[in-house]
C-alpha cells in the first residue's frame, strides 16, 4: 500500500541516503564537474529551526520518494509565508500511478496546515514533470536557465 507522510530528515537520513545517488544520476545536470556532496549540517539546522518539511513517499513501508522544500516567509514578501521546493523524487516504478499526486496532496494539507500562503515547485524540462504540477492546480510562471561557466 502506497502512503504519504510527514517526517523528520534527521530520522531518515539514512534511509534517504541511498536514493539521492540515483536521484542525481537521473536529473543532475554537468555531473562531470559537480559531484553529489549535500550539505546535510545545513539541511539539519534549518530543520531544527523548523525551516525544512520533508514528506515521503512509501510503498509497503519502503521509501519510494519525497519532497524536501524550505518554508520562511519570502524574501521580498515578508508576510507571505512560502514553501520553495528543493527537490523531490518518485521512484520511476510509481510514476504513471498515483504516487506523485499522493505525496503532493499529502504535502498540501500540511503545507496548508502550517498555514503556507504560497508554493514554489519547479520541474527540469529534461526530464519534465509538469503535467503532475499541473493535474495538482500549478501554473507555470517562470523558465530558469542554466549555462556551465567554470573551467
Amino acid at each position: 500500500m502506497m502512503t504519504a507522510q510527514l517526517e523528520t530528515i534527521r530520522e531518515g537520513l539514512e534511509e534517504l541516503k541511498p536514493l539521492l545517488p540515483i536521484h542525481y544520476e537521473e536529473l543532475a545536470l554537468n555531473k562531470d564537474k559537480v559531484p553529489l556532496d549535500p550539505q546535510y549540517d545545513l539541511y539539519l539546522a534549518r530543520e531544527e529551526r523548523g525551516e525544512v518539511i520533508y514528506m515521503t513517499l512509501r510503498e509497503d513501508g519502503k521509501l519510494m520518494g519525497y519532497f524536501i522544500g524550505f518554508i520562511a516567509p519570502g524574501l521580498h514578501y515578508k508576510t507571505c509565508l512560502t514553501c520553495t521546493m528543493d527537490i523531490f523524487y518518485v521512484h520511476p516504478d510509481h510514476r504513471n500511478g498515483r504516487g506523485g499526486l499522493r505525496l503532493f496532496r499529502s504535502l498540501e494539507r500540511e503545507l496548508k496546515r502550517r498555514g503556507v500562503q504560497r508554493w514554489f515547485v519547479g520541474s527540469k524540462l529534461h526530464k519534465d514533470a509538469g503535467r503532475l504540477f499541473e493535474a495538482l492546480g500549478f501554473s507555470p510562471i517562470e523558465t530558469y536557465y542554466s549555462r556551465w561557466i567554470g573551467d
